[in-house]
């Protein structure tokens, strides 16, 4: 029997707010533990929410950006469960009235588009986090760190509409790279900032009822998502061909051995009680804060790669890597701004600056050469004061300097010969030198003619404009 897997994806994002989601405590990372808490996050009694109107604003922008429809009158509710890691016995989240629905994301596989659907994205705050440590003399044990509980977090549940691996990690990336524009996540997965549950199960193909689902808990990188779908893809196939039942639980992925493993049964809506949050009214959105909001928001990354083809001309490669980040983007944007060839700043941009940055492990945004400095640089070449050959010795120094690039040429005496009487000359001694491959040339061997130009911009020192010296060579050997 074949068999087709059905996968549905819970994203956790974590929203980029100064405090969070229901009190006024500080959301900033790696605090010591306890110390960004008050009597609303510890879940004290008597402690009430507060909604954070930034994370509203951050809720309606995801919406829009994904195509949902935006509730004129959303719900509060608590979701009512155990942990450790969280001391009020509930969550605050959205359940049967959430802020955002219908909406979807256009994805592209080996060539192969496809629209997954998105049923809902609502708000809700974080739990707290558990530490597991050894305590001296007292062997090993659990502490309660409350600094990330009632931190503010966007959870993005898609339709069941993923078929593969390849697809749901398609998904997530276009999903990261759209709230890590809109500025509403830092979008670390090391941080814990984005994060998936993935719902795996399988069905017999040609089968239209699916089959009993595991959830697989926060996974925090592309690479480890696709590694889990997949083991769990075959773990339930090879458990229902050996006679057995898959069971509805909660997994971990352990990325050690590639593997998921149980970790709870898998609680249904109902087993979490929600009702209204009687501390917090219903929220109302007017159509003018949806619709200013809509306006304010940047362009995002399907947009921009549509622009960047048909007004700038570049290939769909140079526009998927140049949009792969909204700070690689305005880089490069500011490098056009500022007079240069659309196609020679994407090779640029592409070529050196990202050469640069990775062997010094930057990001664009600390890049030393500025957006300004690279069109000026860009600016020499296209006047022939300097070849592209030269250009890039001179981006070496003003990414070690800081000087412009007009500075370093001056200095370092740059600038490119084209006097045809000096060019001239350097070809009459080396064709003078090198009489045989003359006569290789004029005999039919045309591949010598790189000898001569190799030789030529040898004993110029790299500052022979080759243009030139491509049209005079070919003169002076063909005789």
């Amino acid at each position: 029997m074949e068999f087709q897997p059905v996968i549905g994806l819970e994203v956790h994002v974590q929203l980029k707010t100064n405090t969070k989601i229901f009190c006024g405590c500080s959301t900033q990372f790696g605090a010591s533990p306890n110390s960004q808490t008050c009597p609303v996050c510890l879940g004290l009694p008597g402690a009430l929410p507060v909604l954070n109107k930034k994370v509203v604003e951050y809720a309606i922008k995801a919406g829009l950006a994904t195509h949902c429809n935006i509730a004129p009158r959303s719900v509060f509710a608590r979701k009512n469960y155990f942990y450790p890691d969280l001391p009020k016995g509930y969550q605050i989240s959205q359940y049967e009235l959430p802020i955002c629905e219908h909406g979807h994301l256009d994805i592209e596989v080996d060539g192969i588009g496809k629209r997954i659907g998105i049923t809902r994205i609502h708000m809700e705050e974080d739990a707290g986090k558990l530490v597991h440590s050894d305590v001296p003399g007292l062997g090993s044990g659990s502490g309660v760190d409350l600094n990330r509980a009632c931190t503010p977090l966007l959870e993005i549940v898609s339709e069941p509409d993923i078929r593969t691996a390849d697809e749901a990690v398609a998904y997530l990336k276009k999903l990261h790279q759209i709230v890590v524009y809109l500025g509403i996540c830092d979008g670390n997965m090391e941080e814990g900032s984005f994060r998936c549950d993935a719902n795996v199960s399988v069905m017999p193909v040609g089968s239209d009822t699916f089959g009993t689902r595991t959830e697989t808990k926060n996974v925090n990188s592309f690479r480890f998502v696709k590694q889990a779908i997949e083991y769990e893809i075959e773990r339930q196939i090879e458990v229902i061909e050996e006679g057995g039942k898959i069971v509805q639980e909660t997994r971990l992925f352990d990325p050690d051995s590639c593997t998921t493993r149980s970790m709870r049964g898998k609680e249904d809506a109902h087993d979490y009680r929600y009702f209204p949050d009687p501390d917090l009214v219903p929220l109302v959105i007017s159509n003018d804060w949806v619709e200013d909001t809509r306006l304010g928001l940047p362009e995002l990354p399907e947009a921009k790669l549509s622009r960047y083809q048909a007004e700038l001309g570049l290939s769909l490669y140079d526009a998927e890597v140049l949009t792969a980040s909204r700070e690689l983007a305005e880089y490069y944007e500011e490098i056009i701004a500022a007079g240069s060839q659309a196609k020679a700043a994407a090779n640029w941009v592409m070529g050196e600056v990202t050469r640069g940055l990775n062997d010094n492990g930057l990001a664009i945004t600390a890049c030393p050469v500025s957006p300004a400095l690279l069109a000026e640089l860009l600016a020499l070449i296209d006047k022939g004061t300097i070849s592209n050959k030269i250009a890039k010795t001179v981006f070496d120094e003003m990414w070690q300097s800081g000087k412009r690039p007009e500075e370093i040429v001056a200095e370092k005496g740059l600038v490119q010969v084209s006097d045809t009487g000096e060019i001239e000359k350097i070809i009459d001694e080396i064709m003078a030198a090198n009489m045989g491959q003359v006569e290789e040339f004029r005999g039919g061997k045309e591949k010598v003619f790189g000898f001569f130009v190799g030789q030529v911009m040898r004993a110029s020192k790299g500052k022979a404009n080759p243009a030139v010296v491509n049209d005079l060579l070919l003169v002076k050997l063909k005789g």
